[in-house]
C-alpha cells in the first residue's frame, strides 16, 4: 500500500511588507532565547537551520525578516522585535519601527563591503511599548548590549561586522520602502 504525504509549504516570502499605517510584518526566524540562526528558505518554503550561534551566545529577542523587502546584501531586511517575551519560528509579527541599526560589513563575494542594517522594531499589538517612540528610549546600555550581540553573533562568520551607529523610526520605515 503507497501512502500519500503531503508537504505544506510556508510561502512567507509572499507576505505583503506593509499591514497597516506604520505597521509592517516581520516573520520570525530566531525566537529568542534560540542559540542558532534559522534561517526562511523560499525554495522549500520552510525554516531552515542556518548555523549555531557561538557557545554561549542566544537571540536576546525574536529575530527575523520584512518580506517584500532586499537589502544590499540581496536578503530581505533583517528586523529583531524588541519584547518580553518570545514567539516561534515562522510567526508573523505586526510591528512598529523603533529604528535601525547601520551596520556595515564584508561582502560576501568579491572584494569591498556592503551595508546590512537592522531593524529595531516592536509588536504593534504590545500596549506595553506604546509609549516608546524610537530607539533614543532605550538606555545607552540597551542599545550598547544590541549592538554587541550583532557583532558577536558573526565573530566567526569572516563578516567583520562594524556598527555606523543608529537611526531613528523614520531611516527604518525609508529602508522598508515605505512612501
Amino acid at each position: 500500500m503507497q501512502h500519500r504525504v503531503r508537504v505544506f509549504a510556508m510561502h512567507l516570502d509572499k507576505i505583503p511588507t506593509f499591514a497597516a499605517a506604520g505597521l509592517f510584518h516581520v516573520v520570525v526566524e530566531s525566537p529568542r532565547g534560540s542559540p542558532v540562526k534559522l534561517k526562511y528558505d523560499p525554495a522549500l518554503g520552510a525554516i531552515t537551520l542556518s548555523r549555531p550561534l557561538p557557545t554561549g551566545l542566544t537571540y536576546p529577542h525574536d529575530w527575523g525578516f520584512v518580506p517584500g523587502t532586499k537589502a544590499s546584501d540581496g536578503d530581505p531586511v533583517d528586523a529583531l522585535i524588541f519584547s518580553d517575551a518570545a514567539t516561534a519560528p515562522g510567526v508573523v509579527v505586526r510591528c512598529r519601527a523603533l529604528g535601525m541599526l547601520a551596520i556595515d560589513q564584508k561582502k560576501r563575494t568579491g572584494d569591498g563591503r556592503e551595508r546590512n542594517d537592522r531593524i529595531l522594531a516592536v509588536p504593534g499589538s504590545a500596549r506595553r511599548f506604546d509609549a516608546m517612540r524610537d530607539v533614543f528610549a532605550l538606555s545607552d546600555r540597551v542599545r550598547d548590549e544590541i549592538a554587541a550581540f550583532f557583532i558577536q553573533a558573526t565573530a566567526f562568520e569572516d563578516k567583520d561586522v562594524q556598527v555606523l551607529g543608529w537611526k531613528g523610526p523614520e531611516q527604518a520605515l525609508a529602508l522598508l520602502g515605505a512612501p
